[in-house]
């Protein structure tokens, strides 16, 4: 992650590129790696951004505290831009696997003979390896909204139904408790579904099956990741 300066348009523009198909800066929860980028910003970026707009809320959503027990060390965002420049530098010297990084489309200069057949046995083998690939698995990152029915709801209990949904192609992540007035809290779960397994139709039944302690379900974030 290099982003220049955030406080200027092009750092803002490289970081709403870069979160285009992202939730968080690195991984699928949020980490300290986010915390320090966005306290580079100084402010919320322009609507126009969206990307950027909607990782920024997002992460303002939660206090001082909770930022605080995110994953990771904190450190300072230079240290996160030489780490990203020394790890591209050193895959520019390791040694390429043919199978993924031969580019077919390279000049060969040399003459025919042996370099040339060498190359030409690369080519087969990166095609052969290219078709046997498996295509890769769609998923999502949903956070949820989940509503109980007034304050006197047992939370700890009401997380733990949510959590023991067990479907394939789904995997529950991080949750918080957020207030929401009059002494109720709502449940905001965090979840990796793989698309064609997991329909958002048979999650909210499954979690509002537990009708006893859930008024409701909301989508408050759905990406493609």
């Amino acid at each position: 992650m290099n982003f220049g300066d955030l406080q200027s348009g092009n750092g803002l523009v490289l970081l709403n590129n870069f979160l285009a198909d992202k939730s968080y800066i690195e991984g699928y929860y949020p980490s300290q790696v986010d915390v320090v980028v966005f306290e580079a910003m100084k402010k919320v970026p322009s609507a126009d951004l969206e990307n950027a707009f909607r990782w920024y809320n997002h992460i303002s959503s939660f206090d001082d505290a909770e930022r605080q027990k995110f994953q990771g060390q904190h450190q300072s965002i230079e240290h996160y831009e030489r780490q990203d420049n020394q790890e591209k530098h050193e895959s520019k010297l390791a040694c390429v696997d043919t199978a993924e990084d031969f580019d077919v489309f390279a000049d060969d200069d040399d003459d025919e003979g042996e370099e040339n057949e060498i190359r030409k046995q690369r080519l087969n083998d990166y095609n052969e390896r290219k078709a046997k690939k498996p295509a890769p698995i769609a998923k999502s990152e949903i956070i949820l909204d989940v509503k109980p029915w007034d304050d006197e709801t047992n939370m700890e209990e009401l997380e733990n139904n949510v959590r023991s949904i067990e479907l394939d192609g789904l995997l529950w992540g991080a949750s918080r408790l957020v207030p929401v007035g009059f002494g109720i809290r709502k449940l905001q779960i965090t979840c990796i579904v793989e698309d064609d397994k997991v329909g958002m139709d048979i999650l909210e039944e499954r979690i509002t099956a537990f009708e006893e302690f859930v008024q409701s379900v909301d989508i408050v974030s759905f990406q493609r990741i």
